[in-house]
């Protein structure tokens, strides 16, 4: 769960960094007579920016987690029996959550607190509905999204399994894996 989160946040950075352009306070002054407002008026102006750093920071943390996990994969490799390129995926989370996200009004209390509602339900869709792997991030770090029917250890069969891998998959590889979700596997091939 707690890695599912991370990932929601890691897919959340281009909103996070469009709505820092767009609420980010600093106050510049460029005459002789000018003074600093005082950090308890620039961190007041500022909280919506400062949350969106910090998804943006959880986010990076969540990334490295993700990447150092696999190094250190003791499952017993799979054969590719299947496969079926879906990164498509990626846009249809951009241009269903992100996009309409960054037009949100950013001027009143009370659309602040609509928006973190709206995170927080898009956070639980994203995650109890398994689409945490439907990653715009991933896709620009160079992540690509297959769907394969494939032989685990003990010749085990399973079918619409869901990979997220740095490779280009082909019927016949083999892939060390971290299970993510009962369905949905970081891969590498072996």
């Amino acid at each position: 769960m707690k890695r599912k989160i991370g990932l929601f946040l890691l897919s959340m950075w281009l909103f996070f960094v469009l709505t820092i352009i767009i609420t980010g306070y600093a106050p510049i002054c460029i005459s002789n007579d000018c003074h600093f407002i005082g950090w308890q008026e620039l961190i007041s102006k500022n909280i919506i920016s400062i949350l969106c750093l910090i998804g943006i920071i959880t986010g990076v943390v969540s990334y490295f987690d993700f990447s150092y996990e696999l190094k250190s994969s003791t499952n017993m490799p799979f054969l590719i029996d299947e496969v079926e390129n879906i990164n498509y995926e990626h846009l249809t989370f951009l241009t269903t959550y992100i996009v309409p996200l960054v037009c949100f009004n950013f001027a009143e209390f009370r659309y602040h607190l609509v928006l973190l509602i709206l995170m927080i339900v898009i956070c639980a869709i994203y995650v109890k509905t398994d689409l945490f792997y439907a990653n715009p991030t991933l896709a620009l770090l160079g992540f690509k999204i297959f769907n394969i029917n494939g032989s685990f250890e003990n010749n085990e069969k399973r079918n619409g399994i869901i990979l997220i891998t740095k490779h280009n998959l082909k019927k016949g590889d083999r892939c060390d894996y971290i299970k993510l979700d009962n369905r949905i596997f970081y891969t590498k091939l072996k």
